[in-house]
């Protein structure tokens, strides 16, 4: 594990000192006589607060691998849960935010001009590489967002696997969306609607406080709501999950199939031993498989041309597109009622034939990215039920790789950990 850890803090050091200097905002896109500021001087405090930030978090990343792996602390996990909390949540207020930097990478991935501060690198980067190494720890003991909707985890309810396949696609969507918004400079689509901002702040409006209250409330019986149903960065790191090369085991040796795992996972993360096959059945997976790769090209292409026709609708959140129809409106003497943008933007003077070709750009982009997550939905709803028709021979119970958040509670219930922790205090158990 050492081995890992160093292999892990040699990738960053590579990335970060790859990367060029920071500039944390674009440049704003209407020439109104507008200079944009020279460097500020930033005090030391403010810089050293962003390694401490960092440095935070890699620590945290490795107590939360060690305690879920070597050590199989669900008392540790939580305990680190909570300083991360109160570190990350309530003291930093939320902010950097490792989901909420898949739009910065976004943004600066289409836009050359704008350049990813370092720590929203290490924020977006550092879960990721861990979870490939051993799972999503992350998850467990370091995220603040899902620090607090644990907490609050009282009467966990079970859902039907065929609600938790449908609702688990609401992520992909969240995620394809947020990269869209970000990479056409829409808006920061995450930071809008993240849900517990407010608390981390203490500074709520009426419309995000009812949000709030009601993922945490929803949390009481679903366990995680929006780790598990919405959020979008559980998408990358469930993927690295998948791949991960060590990943936290229900039972230190063999699984006796007791099932007690399995009933104590609220997140419906640990997959059940296979039942035999019976007679036909292998023929029967075949043809829907081979039937699903056939259909895959026609969905891909559905997909893609259905959210192409929502591209108009989707870029009426660019700033610029709002403003174009609305100096539309009011050079046709469709309104009599100017707004502070349309307002704003004659005061530059730019002629409106600019505006509106800024906003066609801007509507191109959108049916591009739009056509984009359309087809990238469909093959995730595809590869989903390609992966139902495949059948694997599961004898034990077995964490899925994706789903589980090595939170660590079901080690509590497995007999075999028992043994294992009577074992280390030189209790025998023939006595």
């Amino acid at each position: 594990m050492k081995k890992n850890i160093l292999f892990i803090l040699l990738i960053f050091i590579f990335i970060t000192e790859s990367y060029p200097q920071i500039q944390r905002f674009p440049k704003p896109d209407f020439e109104s006589g507008y200079t944009q500021p020279g460097p500020v001087k930033t005090y030391p405090r403010s810089v050293s607060w962003e390694y401490v930030d960092v440095a935070v978090l890699l620590i945290a990343l490795f107590l939360s691998s060690y305690f879920a792996l070597k050590k199989r602390s669900r008392k540790y996990i939580f305990s680190l849960m909570i300083f991360s909390l109160i570190y990350f949540g309530f003291f930093r207020k939320g902010c950097v935010c490792a989901i909420g930097s898949i739009q910065n990478i976004s943004l600066a991935f289409f836009d050359k001009t704008y350049v990813v501060p370092l720590v929203v690198i290490a924020f977006f980067t550092l879960p990721l590489i861990f979870a490939l190494f051993f799972g999503r720890t992350f998850c467990a003991g370091v995220c603040p967002l899902g620090a607090i909707q644990d907490l609050v985890i009282l009467k966990p309810q079970k859902q039907s696997n065929r609600l938790n396949h449908v609702l688990g696609l609401i992520p992909y969507l969240y995620l394809g969306l947020a990269v869209l918004f970000a990479a056409t400079g829409a808006e920061f689509l995450i930071c809008r609607y993240d849900p517990f901002i407010g608390f981390f702040r203490f500074g709520f409006n009426q419309n995000m406080f009812i949000f709030s209250t009601a993922v945490l409330l929803l949390g009481v019986f679903i366990a995680r709501p929006y780790c598990r149903f919405l959020c979008p960065y559980g998408v990358l790191l469930k993927w690295a999950s998948v791949l991960s090369k060590r990943h936290v085991t229900i039972t230190p040796d063999e699984c006796i199939q007791c099932h007690l795992c399995a009933d104590s996972c609220p997140f419906d993360a640990i997959n059940t031993p296979t039942p035999e096959r019976y007679p036909g059945e292998p023929d029967k997976g075949k043809r829907q498989l081979i039937l699903l790769l056939l259909l895959l090209p026609l969905m891909i292409v559905t997909g893609g041309w259905a959210f192409s026709k929502l591209s108009v609708p989707l870029s009426r959140n660019h700033y610029i597109v709002k403003v174009a129809e609305q100096i539309r409106l009011e050079d046709t003497g469709q309104t009599t009622i100017t707004t502070e943008f349309s307002e704003a933007f004659r005061g530059t003077g730019m002629p409106t034939a600019e505006l509106y070709n800024r906003a066609a750009l801007v509507q191109s982009r959108f049916k591009t990215g739009s056509w984009i997550l359309g087809a990238f939905l469909a093959v995730v709803i595809m590869s989903k039920l390609i992966n139902l028709t495949l059948w694997r021979r599961r004898l034990d119970y077995e964490p899925d790789k994706g789903a589980c958040l090595s939170c660590g509670r079901c080690f509590k219930y497995c007999p075999k950990e028992h043994e294992r922790l009577l074992e280390l205090k030189g209790v025998s158990l023939l006595e």
